[in-house]
């Protein structure tokens, strides 16, 4: 596959940069996964992501799609919050998606964070980890 060159605006360069995870997407990544994420470019078929973390959690019934996490942060006084998506991913605010709690509440946050230990499920009012704890014991 050839690459072409394109220019893009300021406005532009900011969208992109607020839908890439720092260190791993250049703009084509993000342009890719942003505009092309449904459809394998080779043969036209429908792609499936892999299931995230919180899949099992769904599946036991315990946190539904669409479900609310949050993360409170009383010193910086900000509260950080994402939703669980159908196939177990966490989804920010901004449509940046992980499959992990953790790599998403960093994101949120700018440092490193154990997201199964901090964010509470809204619903039940339960970290990630209780959930998860719970599923491994049944």
């Amino acid at each position: 596959m050839s690459n072409r060159s394109i220019e893009i605006d300021d406005d532009v360069f900011a969208f992109l940069q607020r839908h890439s995870e720092p260190l791993v997407d250049t703009p084509n990544t993000v342009l890719r996964r942003l505009l092309l994420s449904d459809e394998d470019l080779s043969t036209g078929k429908t792609a499936v992501r892999r299931a995230g973390d919180l899949l099992p959690i769904i599946e036991a019934g315990l946190a539904a799609p669409g479900d609310k996490l949050r993360h409170h942060q009383p010193r910086r006084q900000q509260t950080h919050e994402a939703t669980i998506t159908a196939d177990g991913w966490v989804e920010l605010p901004d449509g940046r998606a992980f499959q992990k709690p953790s790599p998403a509440l960093k994101a949120q946050t700018g440092s490193e964070i154990n997201g199964w230990g901090k964010y509470i499920h809204v619903p039940s009012g339960r970290v990630l980890q209780e959930l998860r704890e719970q599923v491994r014991h049944s």
